[in-house]
């Protein structure tokens, strides 16, 4: 008897660790999320720094991804074990975080989603919910990539991307699908950072239309109804 309600109450206890330890973390890796962004900009975009100086940021972008794989280890061990793989499958920014570092200022970016107005479920506050996010994810996935491609384009031979603003420049007309030839990467490396950016671009543009017309929806439905009521009344 005693064995069936030890089962029962474990993942009640579980989740509630659970909880505990997230709510515990937040703060801890949204600092750490934010370093990292700014250690790896300042590593890629001022290539001559003294060597202590590339150390220590160095070992703030170990200590981050350190982090995270404990964060991810942590929350997959509490989660009851049924519900691991689950966890894992919808949690991909947590688990992609461990192993691309774009996706670790992602991370940061998923950690706004506590803000409560984002808890919201009216027609404005979703909207704005969405609009929020894409835009930071694009801002981030566009930065990102922009410095990836740079850091390993820069001294390549024959390479066109040796500079930051020419990195972001290729990377927005990349992403916006203009494709002027005027800059490309020409190492394999930053080849594969440039279709990730091209697979993005599409969801990028498929979400900015699909906002675009659902606004423009709303605008027609409440107009209509308005005209509607009028001619009723």
């Amino acid at each position: 008897m005693s064995g069936p309600i030890a089962d029962d109450s474990s993942p009640a206890d579980a989740e509630t660790t659970l909880d505990r330890w997230e709510s515990a973390a937040t703060v801890p890796l949204t600092v750490l999320g934010l370093g990292f962004i700014v250690a790896y900009s300042v590593l890629v975009l001022v290539p001559d720094l003294p060597a202590w100086v590339r150390i220590m940021l160095g070992v703030e972008i170990a200590i981050t991804w350190l982090a995270l794989v404990v964060d991810l280890i942590v929350r997959v061990v509490l989660t009851p074990a049924g519900g691991r793989i689950a966890f894992l499958v919808h949690h991909p920014i947590e688990v992609l975080s461990v192993l691309v570092p774009l996706f670790r200022a992602f991370r940061v970016v998923e950690l706004a989603r506590g803000l409560p107005y984002f808890h919201r479920r009216t027609g404005n506050a979703v909207r704005a919910q969405i609009i929020t996010f894409a835009l930071a994810y694009t801002v981030l996935f566009v930065y990102f990539i922009s410095l990836a491609t740079l850091q390993v384009e820069r001294g390549a031979p024959d390479a066109t991307i040796v500079d930051f603003g020419t990195a972001i420049w290729w990377a927005c007309v990349t992403i916006a699908t203009v494709g002027y030839g005027d800059t490309y990467p020409v190492t394999t490396l930053g080849r594969v950072y440039a279709v990730c950016l091209m697979i993005g671009g599409i969801a990028i543009v498929g979400t900015t239309s699909a906002l675009v017309i659902s606004y423009i929806g709303d605008r027609v439905r409440r107009i209509t109804h308005r005209e509607e009521t009028r001619e009723e009344v």
